[in-house]
């Protein structure tokens, strides 16, 4: 099961051989999800680590009240995985839900960690992926930081380009922090109104 992209991932943290590509490929799934589907969910255990190969997942999580909240989306090209829920083996308290069609390499935990007996640096390998991983996530969420609307959806247009448009105008919304109505007024005033794309049910 050749994937270029994720090769080259991996050889951004380590000198693989190609046997050791090959075999760690050969232990990943291809697997489409749908919009809206989930890659894992809250109150269950991480159990798989995807490798996203086109498509966008988004975080989210629901507060007391019942509202649905965004916190970051992971597009192509980058590991997908509740870090703390798979660290600690502690029930997740966030969703991964495609937000596109979105193709994925899963691996099942037990296999990723069994890399380290037949690949010695592994365990090194798999905290830097992590620690990537983990910075990604913080830098998602930093564009949060501004009082206006405008700006952050300024800032994530500049930090994110590619993805503003492909995902559901509710949940890019739920992000910036502003209600589709609002997002559709500030996208009128800066003159960026792309198709705008309605949330799975």
């Amino acid at each position: 099961m050749p994937n270029s992209s994720f090769d080259d991932f991996l050889l951004q943290f380590y000198h693989f051989s190609p046997q050791q590509l090959q075999l760690i490929r050969s232990q990943a799934t291809e697997r489409t999800y749908p919009p809206g589907a989930y890659f894992s969910e809250a109150g269950r255990v991480a159990q798989e680590i995807g490798f996203i190969v086109s498509g966008i997942f988004r975080v989210c999580y629901f507060d007391r009240e019942g509202t649905e909240h965004t916190k970051y989306f992971v597009e192509e090209n980058h590991l997908i995985v509740d870090l703390q829920s798979y660290q600690y083996q502690q029930p997740a308290t966030e969703y991964v839900q495609a937000a596109t069609e979105t193709h994925v390499l899963v691996f099942k935990a037990r296999d990723w960690q069994a890399f380290s007996l037949t690949i010695v640096d592994w365990p090194l390998v798999e905290q830097k992926l992590f620690t990537k991983a983990l910075l990604e996530k913080l830098h998602r969420r930093s564009s949060l930081v501004s009082p206006s609307g405008a700006a952050r959806y300024e800032l994530f247009l500049a930090t994110f380009p590619g993805v503003a448009n492909r995902v559901p105008l509710a949940h890019l919304a739920s992000y910036i922090g502003v209600t589709p109505q609002s997002l559709s007024r500030i996208r009128r005033n800066l003159g960026t109104l792309p198709a705008e794309r309605q949330a799975p049910s």
